[in-house]
């Protein structure tokens, strides 16, 4: 049986990982997708909740790619029961199914993603540089899943992949590399709410994540910054605290 501590796993460079479905089809052409992929290194395969909880008994993980719907232990068992799993334990969780319908659980269970089939081998990419971010350095918790509606569907996205946000009157929309998300939250709120993680105003318009800032550039018509490669501009008011909050990054990167 699993212990509730879970197994240690020394972390490597590759990522090794479970993928559990009861249909052979589905692990034969999710193991052909992450094969393809140079980071990622032992692929096991389970059928079911029950052969999952023996293989990360003996092969612990850094990740599990798990459909929803298995016999006896779904998927959504088996993320609730790594959930109590020590943190340095923990392999990171990621749904694969046909099902739109448990994202938001799926979310609140911490999963790192939520891949509808057939998977796309760009989107699950992403989902791997996902885990290889957050075994390297966890993402906090509190605070870092914001609910947005996406063509009336309720999807959950990660403060920590938001590179800029724009105000909109009362809204403010956020942009990621995935697209852009309007909230019914105003700027200022954000502003105060994100200061702490890393977020900084540099115009009336405009809040951005400090670690996605690529460069700063003084041009004739003001300065600007270089976010995720769009060119945002800089209120006079804003750069000297933006140049000093850049200063200080600088001084704890060195340090």
């Amino acid at each position: 049986m699993v212990s509730v501590d879970g197994p240690r796993h020394p972390r490597a460079e590759l990522l090794d990982v479970i993928i559990a479905d009861d249909e052979a089809p589905a692990i034969a052409e999710l193991r052909y997708l992450l094969g393809q992929d140079a980071r990622i290194g032992e692929v096991h395969a389970a059928a079911d909740g029950a052969e999952v909880l023996r293989l990360i008994e003996a092969h612990p993980v850094d990740a599990l790619f798990l459909d929803i719907h298995m016999p006896g232990l779904d998927g959504l068992d088996i993320a609730r029961v790594v959930g109590r799993f020590a943190r340095d334990a923990q392999p990171a969780v990621v749904f694969v199914t046909a099902d739109e319908d448990q994202a938001l659980q799926a979310f609140e269970l911490a999963a790192v993603d939520y891949l509808l089939k057939p998977v796309r081998a760009a989107r699950l990419a992403e989902t791997i540089r996902r885990i290889a971010e957050q075994v390297q350095a966890p993402q906090p918790e509190t605070g870092e899943l914001i609910t947005v509606d996406q063509g009336g569907v309720t999807k959950l996205i990660r403060r920590s992949d938001v590179r800029y946000v724009q105000a909109q009157g009362d809204y403010a929309r956020l942009h990621t590399t995935e697209g852009s998300f309007l909230i019914r939250v105003p700027l200022n709120e954000l502003e105060e709410q994100w200061a702490a993680h890393g977020f900084l105003r540099i115009h009336r318009s405009y809040l951005i994540a400090l670690h996605h800032l690529a460069q700063v550039r003084l041009g004739k018509g003001g300065p600007s910054v270089d976010i995720n490669g769009a060119q945002l501009p800089v209120s006079r008011r804003h750069l000297p605290i933006l140049r000093e909050r850049m200063s200080a990054n600088r001084v704890r990167a060195r340090g």
